[in-house]
């Protein structure tokens, strides 16, 4: 066929019909919906423990206690002179390895690290340094002045069982 047969065609891109420029971003949209997938979002950094102040220095507590416990208010003064009579079998309150003292968590038969701890506008408590202050293992000082040290325990069930717990520190 000769060349000037040949009708005049405008050569160049096509240009694509309504429904494949639909179809091209719907693509385009869900490449986007999927990367946006594979890329997750980094993890909440954990919440921070409160920082707490320990009013009641370790060495305070180092000592040879007697120990008894009361369940009613009325009975503290007569529990704190039981507890003087068992000084003969004290408990013992030595130095941890980290600044605290060496004490008994409640059920517990191995000694734990704790120390004094308190976030302002809120009372004393002993515990485990880890755990925020008046957290469930620790015990909140009712009174403590260098001799007598009473305690009760932050958990509801615990502190049914054990009462509130006056150390008295033994003579020598």
């Amino acid at each position: 066929m000769p060349l000037s047969s040949l009708k005049s065609v405008a050569v160049g891109p096509a240009r694509p019909s309504r429904a494949a420029r639909r179809g091209l971003l719907g693509v385009v949209a869900l490449a986007a919906l999927l990367a946006g997938c594979a890329s997750e979002p980094p993890p909440p950094p954990p919440p921070a423990i409160p920082q707490f102040t320990s009013p009641i220095p370790a060495s305070a507590l180092i000592g040879r206690y007697g120990l008894a416990a009361y369940h009613r208010p009325e009975d503290a003064v007569r529990t704190e002179n039981q507890a003087k009579a068992q000084c003969s079998n004290p408990y013992i309150i030595t130095a941890g390895p980290n600044g605290g003292v060496l004490m008994y968590l409640a059920d517990d038969t191995k000694l734990t690290e704790v120390i004094s701890k308190q976030v302002p506008g809120m009372p004393v408590f002993i515990g485990p340094p880890e755990d925020p202050a008046g957290g469930e293992r620790d015990r909140q000082v009712v009174s403590f002045n260098g001799n007598v040290l009473a305690l009760k325990w932050v958990d509801p069930e615990v502190a049914r069982r054990y009462g509130t717990m006056v150390y008295v520190r033994c003579p020598g």
